[in-house]
């Protein structure tokens, strides 16, 4: 059984620490704002200029001068701040933001990360990925395991142009949690009922199991929304 693009938003959110500072991706990594513990103060940033990004706006209550860097609409929570681009970009390049959580087209056994360009497509520019995948510390990965063909996404080198060398520090999918560690990718834990097996099968890139593998702690449902699949 495979996480759903919410298990795995949900999954993520669970390792985000009391008083991070997040920057969040289009895709899967936005859908994090709807799972964040309650119990912890984190702080969420888009680059288009907002400190304290809340829940996507509900149907019918969207306000358009509220909206995010991928043009979601978006609620503020009680003290957020709103900023030019210069200055949230200053905030990203100087180091003042301790996690991004962003989408990959593929990640290299190095943490090597490609996720802007496929061979062949044009696409209007970067954007913002080259500063936040160098300016960030902790940048995790949060996507499918696989290609909507069933090709691997995590492999030995990336094939894509790159957006930044070595600066993947987990990787969050459907199938499995995995580290990016000095010594090649450690495979941390697997998504409920998928054997360590399986996400090697899954992975190009060599893999170590480590010792403590577990499963995630994953429910099905959360909220009326199906985590697994």
């Amino acid at each position: 059984m495979t996480l759903t693009r919410d298990g795995i938003a949900y999954r993520v959110a669970c390792d985000l620490p009391d008083g991070a500072y997040v920057n969040l991706g289009i895709g899967i990594p936005f859908l994090i704002t709807s799972y964040l513990a309650e119990d912890r103060e984190i702080f969420i940033h888009s680059e288009n200029g907002i400190l304290g990004v809340g829940p996507v706006a509900a149907r019918g209550q969207e306000d358009p001068d509220l909206v995010n860097a991928s043009k979601d609409y978006i609620t503020l929570v009680p003290g957020a701040s709103v900023f030019d681009h210069a200055l949230s970009f200053t905030m990203i390049r100087g180091g003042h933001l301790t996690h991004a959580v962003i989408g990959a087209i593929e990640v290299a056994a190095n943490g090597d990360l490609a996720n802007w360009r496929v061979p062949g497509q044009k696409v209007p520019g970067v954007g913002g990925a080259m500063d936040i995948a160098v300016g960030i510390e902790n940048l995790y990965v949060a996507m499918t395991h696989v290609t909507n063909k069933g090709q691997p996404k995590i492999l030995p080198a990336c094939t894509c142009p790159l957006t930044a060398s070595a600066c993947v520090k987990r990787i969050y999918t459907d199938m499995a949690l995995i580290e990016v560690a000095p010594e090649g990718l450690i495979l941390r834990e697997v998504a409920p009922g998928i054997a360590p097996a399986a996400v090697e099968k899954a992975t190009a890139a060599p893999l170590r199991v480590a010792k403590d593998c577990r499963e995630m702690d994953v429910p099905p449902v959360f909220n009326g929304v199906e985590l697994r699949q």
